[in-house]
C-alpha cells in the first residue's frame, strides 16, 4: 500500500492479443498496469491509499494503445513517465529490469548479482511479483536458475508467450530446457507462427 492522499489516478485499457491492459496513469506518470480485467480499479484503489480512482478512457489512451504494442511490436525501451513506488529495494529491482534488452532472459540470482547482492534471489523473484506495470518494467524477462519459464503475476502462459515474442523479434537465444522450450513452442503454435 502506498499513501496517495488527493491524487487522481485515472484508469482505462485497450485490448491485446494476450487480454485485456488495464492501465492507471497518476500525476507523475503510469502507476499501474496489468492483465487484470474487471477488479482493476479496486486493485489501484487497494494500492493507492487515498487516491481518487476516476474511469476516463480516453486520458489514458495513448498510454494503454503504447504499452499494448509491446505485446505484439516488443520493444527495447518504454519512454513514457512511470510512477511505479515501492520500497527502496523494489524500485531499485524495478529499475534493473528496465535495463534488460527485449529478447533476453535473466536469471534472478543474475539479476540479483547486477544489484550487488548475489544471495538476495528469493527477494528479486519477490520484488518482480510485485511490479505494478506490466510490460514496461519487463518482470516477464526473469526466470528461475531451476529451468522453466518461472511464475508471472499475470499467467505463466502468457509470460511464455511474452519471451517467444521477444526472442523472435530481437533474435534472442531459445530457452535450454526442454520444459521452457515446450511452452515457448506451445505459446507460438497459439499465435500461428
Amino acid at each position: 500500500m502506498i499513501e496517495a492522499w488527493g491524487e487522481t489516478v485515472r484508469v482505462g485499457g485497450v485490448r491485446t492479443s494476450l487480454g485485456w491492459l488495464s492501465v492507471a496513469v497518476g500525476e507523475r506518470g503510469i502507476c499501474m498496469a496489468g492483465f487484470d480485467g474487471a477488479g482493476f480499479a479496486s486493485d489501484v484503489e487497494a494500492r493507492l491509499l487515498g487516491a481518487r480512482v476516476v474511469r476516463d478512457d480516453a486520458s489514458v489512451a495513448d498510454a494503454a494503445d503504447r504499452l499494448g504494442a509491446l505485446v505484439d511490436g516488443p520493444g527495447d525501451r518504454f519512454t513514457l513517465p512511470l510512477d511505479a513506488r515501492g520500497s527502496a529495494f523494489q524500485e531499485r529491482v524495478w529499475a534493473a529490469l528496465r535495463e534488460v534488452p527485449a529478447g533476453r532472459a535473466v536469471r534472478y540470482g543474475e539479476l540479483a548479482s547486477s544489484l550487488r547482492m548475489p544471495s538476495a534471489a528469493r527477494a528479486v523473484a519477490r520484488a518482480c511479483s510485485t511490479n505494478p506495470i506490466a510490460l514496461a518494467i519487463p518482470c516477464h524477462r526473469v526466470v528461475p536458475a531451476a529451468g522453466g519459464v518461472g511464475g508471472y503475476r499475470w499467467g505463466v502462459e502468457r509470460k511464455a508467450a511474452l519471451l517467444a515474442r521477444e526472442a523472435a523479434a530481437f533474435g534472442g537465444a531459445r530457452p535450454q530446457s526442454r520444459a521452457v522450450a515446450q511452452r515457448w513452442r506451445t505459446a507460438e503454435s497459439r499465435e500461428g507462427r
